[in-house]
């Protein structure tokens, strides 16, 4: 198989852009589905963090792009360009937080429009 996938099937490459504030657990999702591991310790996200998974399926090679976005307030105004050519986004919360109604609209509001 050549590095983009069998001549009959190309690679895919799919944009995944995870959402949501700050500390709710975006980077220990994504950390958990690359390397099966987790981290207890906390250590923000600055701007953007992007990781790359190769899949091999029955009839078909994907690539992940998966981009960790900080949750911090200063950095909301590059959603607009982080979800951009984006395949899906996984909107992440805490569901103990009493804003969480808040934080899922400001988010969903970027998605929708």
């Amino acid at each position: 198989m050549s590095a983009g996938g069998d001549f009959g099937n190309p690679l895919r490459k799919f944009k995944l852009v995870f959402l949501g504030e700050q500390s709710v657990g975006k980077t220990s999702l994504i950390t958990r589905f690359m390397y099966d591991s987790f981290d207890n310790t906390y250590q923000a996200t600055i701007g953007i963090d992007f990781l790359s998974k190769t899949m091999y399926l029955e009839d078909r090679t994907i690539r992940l792009q998966l981009w960790d976005t900080a949750g911090q307030e200063r950095f909301r105004s590059l959603i607009p360009s982080y979800i951009r050519d984006s395949a899906a986004a996984v909107v992440v919360y805490d569901i103990t937080s009493r804003y969480i109604a808040l934080g899922l609209t400001f988010f969903l509001f970027f998605l929708l429009v």
